[in-house]
């Protein structure tokens, strides 16, 4: 089968691999869709110790079975395989288990013809589901439980919110969109990138600003998404948020750094850590995408497999103004 395999450091490379492995309990999934994830793009820079090259990686995709029973059935995937036994898988929060291991890290990903998976990891989508649109289920899976334990922790009802939310990528983009489909009025989504910042503007009704020449409000939001994750944004959010208000947790560009415990001390402020999604959001995402609660979705980028090289490189370089780009085998 053809891959697009991570190699080294800013290198990825088209070439044939080794059809996978298929273990019991397992399926055999012919890829239709896949995009390309900033954690990807991460690894990519080789800035990911858990990810190492040689690798395939991809994790966001939508694709259908080879073979048995249920051969042609279409499919997403939720891409961390838990174990399902222990106290959070339970829960139904499996996607803080401990045992837990993840398609396009712990083992080959999605960037190629075809995958294998355990057969719990698959999620269910209509036969007539645009390819595209299903492959975005993983980020917009993010946005929506990033979303859900929000307003779990605000004081007054998500739509009364005034919201920032920092970074234009996949994942910030589409939590402005699903906060505005929940009714939120004032939103203010925040991108360095100009033609990120383009893209954004087109797609959602929000005011969309460069926060280095107009730099970002101070104890304005009653909500805060840091979609970005760098020592700067989270410096930026903690500044942001009004007294009382929420901060949201998603990104994770740098591991480490310093924040204002003073300020979200004093200030009462809440910080909230999320980690992707559960199975449950992603089945619930799946249906919000079919019934079009994100949009038409025209800002997304489409491109081949085959290209991915080129993908890679101008998403590095900054040419590319699509918050998505979605690979095609």
């Amino acid at each position: 089968m053809k891959a697009l395999v991570y190699i080294a450091p800013n290198q990825v490379t088209y070439r044939d691999e080794a059809e996978p492995q298929v273990d019991a309990g397992e399926v055999l999934l012919e890829i239709e869709a896949v995009g390309i994830c900033g954690s990807d793009m991460h690894a990519y820079h080789g800035h990911d110790p858990r990810r190492l090259p040689p690798l395939i990686l991809g994790h966001e995709l939508a694709a259908k079975i080879v073979g048995g029973p249920d051969a042609g059935r279409r499919v997403t995937v939720n891409p961390l395989i838990t174990c399902g036994r222990c106290e959070y898988c339970v829960q139904g929060r499996d996607n803080l288990c401990a045992n837990r291991t993840m398609i396009g890290m712990t083992r080959p990903g999605g960037f190629a013809d075809y995958m294998s998976i355990p057969a719990s990891c698959l999620i269910d989508i209509p036969r007539e589901m645009d390819s595209i649109h299903a492959a975005l289920t993983e980020p917009a899976a993010t946005a929506l439980h990033a979303i859900n334990v929000a307003a779990r922790a605000l004081t007054r009802p998500l739509p009364e919110a005034r919201v920032l939310v920092i970074g234009g990528g996949a994942v910030g983009l589409l939590t402005a969109l699903l906060l505005r489909s929940y009714g939120c009025r004032e939103i203010q989504l925040t991108e360095t990138n100009a033609l990120r910042r383009k893209s954004a503007q087109s797609a959602v009704a929000a005011n969309v600003i460069d926060p280095v020449s107009m730099p970002t409000p101070e104890s304005a939001f009653e909500l805060v998404f840091d979609a970005v994750g760098s020592a700067v944004t989270r410096q930026t959010a903690i500044k942001a948020v009004k007294p009382g208000g929420v901060v949201l947790h998603i990104g994770l560009l740098d591991w480490a750094s310093e924040i204002d415990m003073r300020r979200l001390t004093l200030a009462e402020i809440t910080l909230i850590g999320t980690y992707t999604y559960t199975t449950a959001d992603m089945r619930a995402t799946v249906d919000a995408l079919q019934r079009g609660v994100f949009g038409d979705l025209a800002w997304v980028e489409t491109r081949s497999l085959a290209d991915g090289a080129t993908a890679f490189a101008d998403l590095h370089q900054g040419r590319s103004g699509a918050a998505k780009i979605v690979l095609k085998p």
